[in-house]
This record gives C-alpha cells, structure tokens and sequence, in this order.
C-alpha cells in the first residue's frame, strides 16, 4: 500500500472516529505530498515521500524547540500531537549504536581521517540512512568519531 493510500484510510478512519488532531496532521502530510508532486509534475517516488516526511518531522521538531523557549505550553501540546502522526508515517528508526556502525563503516569508506574529512563522510552517510535517523545526530556521532 502506498503512502496515499495509506493517508487516504487513515483519513477516512480519522472523520469516522471523530479525530480532528489526527485528521488535520494527515490533511496536512497530504497536502506537502500533493505540493512536492505538483512542483516535480509528476507522482513522488517513496523516497521523495520519504524526504518530504522528513522536512515535516524537522519542521515540527524546530517549532517544538521555539515555542518550548516562548514558553507557548498550549502551542507545544499541539506540535507534539502533529509530530506524533507525522512520525507513524515513517520508517523505524535506527538506534544510535546501529547509527554509530554505519558511521564506522563509512568512515572506513571514504577513508575520511580527520574533521576536515567530515562534508565526504556526511555526504556518503546520509542517503544510507535517509528518513531512518536524525541528521544532527548523524552529524553529532561522525564529529565524535572523527576527533
């Protein structure tokens, strides 16, 4: 079943139970999936859709952290629901141990040695593990392996 599909049933389940949060978070993954088709002008591949998940959990990530430091509690409550429907959407992701082997490995790669290594090291990493692990972590454990 593809993502549509699945936000389609999703949706339709969501109007039955009368869950407005649930149902306004799909609309609005809907919505970015139609945005990204229309703007390519075709269908999205699964890793387009993957991408664009991702650009919605970090979007939902980033106002999570503004509003927390305005102190906006009624606004955090709500980005944390979005985030929650947003991330049901996404493939498993990885432990940090799992990412730090992948970062081992691509180290040993690239024969990256230093911090200078690290846009070669980054560069090779991220589409190994695409929409299955934060970057800044990513970023946080090549750092630590490379100094």
């Amino acid at each position: 079943m593809s993502l549509l599909e699945r936000l389609n049933q999703d949706m339709k389940q969501a109007m039955k139970n009368k869950e407005k949060d649930k149902l306004s978070s799909i609309r609005m993954i809907k919505a970015s999936l139609q945005n990204e088709g229309i703007k390519l002008g075709r269908q999205l591949s699964e890793d387009e859709e993957l991408t664009v998940l991702s650009r919605e959990v970090k979007q939902r990530k980033d106002s999570l952290h503004e509003f927390d430091k305005a102190g906006r509690e009624d606004l955090v409550e709500k980005i944390r629901t979005e985030l929650q429907y947003v991330e049901e959407y996404m493939p498993q992701q990885l432990s940090e141990e799992e990412i730090s082997n992948i970062v081992q490995e691509t180290v040993a790669e690239v024969g990256a040695t230093s911090k200078a290594d690290m846009g070669k090291v980054m560069a090779a990493i991220m589409p190994k593990v695409k929409g299955k692990a934060d970057g800044s972590l990513v970023n946080k454990l090549v750092q630590q392996h490379l100094s």
